[in-house]
């Protein structure tokens, strides 16, 4: 299993956890953003920088994704494409996308772009905060344990 990183919007949360998870069980890690993202030294971890542009990020890391990979990523479209494919994808939050759940959360996404664009004025997200950083170590960590099974 390789871990690819989604480095858009990573919470500074999650650097200390994953580096951690990482290191721990030797994870082979792929953090692929437009810009160089540091969560800290490890020999388990390349940075792959791709150039500007939308979705390029998203592009590589489908591109080079086997079945059995996890990615951590906000971008609901691209948990669809990861979870299209037969790889895992788990949220900032701790939300593990699913074949069952991702849809849903695809289409909920979708409908707020679409009232945003319209002219409504929405609420963002909330902001990230410790018990999001805690539900998304345990769902990492619940995931890894029923890989090594």
């Amino acid at each position: 299993m390789t871990l690819f990183i989604d480095g858009d919007a990573l919470p500074n949360l999650l650097k200390s956890i994953l580096l951690r998870t990482i290191e721990r069980l030797q994870i082979p890690t792929k953090i692929v953003a437009n810009k160089k993202i540091y969560i800290g030294d490890s020999q388990y971890i390349q940075m792959i920088v791709v150039g500007q542009g939308a979705d390029k990020a998203d592009d590589l890391i489908v591109e080079l994704l086997s079945p059995s990979d996890l990615v951590i990523t906000a971008d609901i479209p691209l948990a669809d494409r990861v979870i299209s494919v037969g790889a895992h994808a788990i949220d900032h939050r701790g939300i593990r996308y699913t074949p069952d759940n991702i849809k849903q959360h695809l289409v909920m996404r979708n409908l707020m772009e679409s009232i945003r664009e319209s002219g409504e004025m929405t609420k963002g997200p909330k902001p990230f905060t410790k018990k999001d950083a805690h539900a998304f170590a345990n769902q990492l960590s619940a995931f890894l344990q029923k890989v090594k099974k």
